[in-house]
């Protein structure tokens, strides 16, 4: 997709000309928390994404590296073996689509965009564009838009008692300073997503407190992309509960931070979300109807 229709329809999210754009998960990976091994083959991740297009998503965002709490990466060569494959096999499958990279690494990124110059890809980078000493110069060379995460820690340790003065203040503040590094590395304003990072190096009590004033993050005049699909939060306050069986909070939370200005939705269950979102708007355009004639009600 052209990088200008990409960026207008994401600041279209953003600034409430209509509700949140939903992306939807394809992680080439054996081992994420939720779906690992479910899209290996480049075949299975082009059904996987052709899938969630009719289910509704707006977004794909392509992943071949797992970065569930405890998990400790895996190499440039096995991530790029990985993703360029399954790449390339969604592009046939979905053209025209919006496509986002879920990857740290610039070396990837800029693989994927010489592969197909002038497709306006989404940077998904959890690492908030420091796991590379190239990772600002590589963005800032790039035309589509750029997610910039924060998190506590790496992958491996970030849930190990993770700690915060004011979790919303240090968030937002961290946010708001990478914006700044990254608009001085020459990335246009206009490219910059933010995401809080639900999960990485966060408690539940961090997490709820981030969603109910996720405001304070939108008023730093970026779009906001939240990813609450299925996260251990959710199992912190219904007893633990397995990841697959998260749907009910993953749809409250994410109803949540759309309803709070999320520009972007990140989710696994794509189908139900985009149900979710599409009653929830009725609603909220909902008028009263006229009254009913006597002669319009049914027989009795």
């Amino acid at each position: 997709m052209n990088p200008d229709t990409l960026l207008h329809a994401i600041h279209s999210a953003a600034d409430g000309a209509r509700g949140p754009l939903v992306m939807g998960i394809v992680n080439v990976t054996p081992d994420s928390f939720s779906d690992g091994g479910l899209a290996l083959s480049p075949e299975d991740s082009a059904a996987r994404a052709a899938q969630i297009l009719a289910e509704g998503a707006d977004i794909i965002d392509l992943g071949a590296e797992s970065t569930r709490p405890g998990s400790g990466g895996v190499s440039g060569d096995e991530e790029r073996a990985r993703l360029l494959p399954a790449l390339a096999a969604v592009m046939a499958a979905c053209p025209g689509a919006m496509l986002s990279i879920d990857t740290r690494r610039p070396e990837i990124m800029r693989a994927a965009a010489d592969l197909y110059p002038g497709q306006g890809f989404i940077w998904n980078d959890v690492s908030g564009l420091r796991f590379s000493p190239e990772s600002l110069a590589q963005a800032a060379d790039l035309s589509g838009p750029v997610v910039i995460m924060h998190a506590q820690g790496d992958p491996h340790s970030m849930q190990d008692r993770p700690r915060y003065g004011d979790v919303v203040a240090d968030v937002a503040c961290w946010l708001e300073s990478r914006a700044e590094i990254a608009i001085k590395a020459g990335i246009a304003a206009r490219r910059i997503v933010l995401d809080p990072g639900i999960g990485f190096g966060k408690r539940g009590d961090h997490i709820v407190a981030l969603l109910r004033d996720l405001p304070s993050l939108t008023a730093l005049g970026f779009p906001v992309l939240v990813g609450v699909s299925r996260k251990r939060f959710i199992g912190e306050f219904d007893a633990g509960v397995e990841a697959h069986r998260r749907l009910g909070g993953s749809l409250a939370a994410a109803l949540w931070a759309g309803l709070r200005g999320a520009a972007i939705l990140r989710v696994h269950d794509v189908r139900e979300t985009v149900q979710a979102l599409a009653i929830w708007r009725a609603i909220a355009r909902a008028q009263r109807p006229a009254p009913d004639r006597e002669d319009d009600l049914p027989g009795i």
